[in-house]
C-alpha cells in the first residue's frame, strides 16, 4: 500500500442494536477517512456514537445484536467480510485497542508481562521467551519504571497510571497500523492523563502510527490531533482541522461544546450550556437530530437531516444554516 492510499475508508456506516423490544439506532451513516501517520479525535457527549464507531472498526460488537452496514476499509482489508480467522489476524497486528479502563481490559489473574508476550507470541509466532523480551522492551518504551520487576505484577497491584502505560504497551506489541483509543485517561487524575497524552503523543510520531483518539474533553482534542469529527446523535455533523475547527465551529452543536468548557470564558460569568437533552436513539427524528435544542434552527431543519456541506477546503458540516448569510 502506498503512502498516498488511505489507511481507513469509512463510508456510510451504520451500527443498530436489535432486541426484542427495539431497534436502537447507535451510529447512522459516519463515513470519514484516514491517512498513514494522522491522529483524529472524535467528540461528542456521551452517547453520541462514538465507542460504539470505534468497535465497529474492530468488529468487537456482539454480532448477534448488533447490526453493522456500509463499509470498513483498514490497510486495504474489507473488515466487515472478514472470517473469525481473518479477523484475529487483523485484531492486535493492524489495527488495536487502548479501553477506558485497563482493569476490565487485563485477565486480573494473569501476570500482566504474560499476557503481554502470548499475544506476541500468538501473532509473531515467536517463544514465549522472545514474547517476554519484547513485552519488557514495551514497557520501557512506555518508561514503567522497574520495568523487568512489574512484568510479574497482577494488574491489580500496579497503579491506575501503570496500568495504562501497560495497556497502552499491549496495544502497541505487534506495532499496529491503527490505533484506536478509547477515552484512555478517563479514569486516571489531571497529573497522569497530561503524561499519558504526552506519551501517546510521542509514541504516535515515533511510530508512525494512525491514531483515532475518543473523548469529549476539548483540551484534549487541542493537544493530540490533526483533525476533529464531532458526533451527535450517531452522526458526524462537522469535521475539519483541530485548529481551524476549534477557532471557527462552524455546527451550533460544536459551537456549543466550546461555550460550554471554562477555558477562555471570562471567570465572572456563568458557563453556557446546551439546553435540552440528547434524542433517543430508539426514535430519532426526519430532520436534524440537534434541531430541538439549536437556537439557530428553523422550520426546515426538522423536515430531513442536512446532507454534507463544505464550506471551505478541508471542512465539512451537516447544517443547513451554514451556507445561508445571516449564519455567524
Amino acid at each position: 500500500m502506498s503512502a498516498a492510499q488511505p489507511l481507513v475508508e469509512v463510508e456510510d456506516l451504520s451500527v443498530n442494536f436489535v432486541t426484542r423490544e427495539s431497534n436502537v439506532r447507535a451510529v447512522n451513516g459516519v463515513s470519514f477517512t484516514m491517512m498513514p501517520g494522522e491522529v483524529m479525535c472524535m467528540l461528542g457527549e456521551s452517547g453520541s456514537g462514538k465507542s460504539v464507531t470505534m468497535r465497529a472498526l474492530m468488529r468487537l460488537l456482539p454480532p448477534k445484536r448488533a447490526v453493522i452496514t456500509g463499509k470498513i476499509h483498514i490497510a486495504g482489508q474489507d473488515v466487515l467480510a472478514m472470517d473469525d480467522k481473518a479477523l484475529r489476524a487483523m485484531r492486535g497486528a493492524t489495527v488495536s485497542m487502548i479501553f477506558q479502563e485497563p482493569m476490565t481490559a487485563f485477565d486480573p489473574v494473569v501476570r500482566v508481562g504474560d499476557q503481554i508476550s502470548e499475544v506476541v507470541a500468538l501473532h509473531r509466532g515467536v517463544s514465549r521467551r522472545e514474547g517476554r523480551r519484547r513485552a519488557l522492551d514495551l514497557f520501557e518504551l512506555v518508561r514503567i519504571p522497574s520495568a523487568e520487576r512489574r512484568l510479574d505484577a497482577y494488574p491489580h497491584e500496579l497503579s491506575g497510571g501503570l496500568r495504562q502505560r501497560a495497556m497502552i504497551a499491549l496495544a502497541l506489541s505487534c506495532e499496529p497500523k491503527l490505533l484506536l483509543a478509547d477515552e484512555p485517561t478517563t479514569a486516571l487524575d489531571a497529573t497522569v492523563q497530561i503524561q499519558v497524552l504526552i506519551l501517546l503523543r510521542r509514541l504516535q510520531q515515533e511510530l508512525g502510527m494512525s491514531v483515532i483518539f475518543v473523548t469529549h474533553d476539548l483540551g484534549v482534542a487541542a493537544e493530540i490531533a490533526d483533525r476533529v469529527a464531532v458526533m451527535y446523535a450517531g452522526r458526524v455533523v462537522e469535521t475539519g482541522p483541530v485548529r481551524d475547527l476549534l477557532r471557527n465551529p462552524q455546527h451550533p452543536y460544536t459551537a456549543g461544546l466550546l461555550a460550554s468548557t471554562v477555558h477562555d470564558q471570562p471567570r465572572d460569568q456563568d458557563l453556557k450550556t446546551i439546553p435540552g437533552t440528547p434524542p433517543d436513539m430508539r426514535r430519532l427524528p426526519p430532520g436534524c437530530s440537534f434541531a430541538p435544542r439549536c437556537a439557530r434552527a428553523i422550520a426546515d431543519c426538522n423536515l430531513a437531516m442536512p446532507p454534507p456541506v463544505s464550506p471551505e477546503p478541508g471542512r465539512i458540516v451537516r447544517c443547513i444554516r451554514v451556507s445561508q448569510p445571516e449564519f455567524a
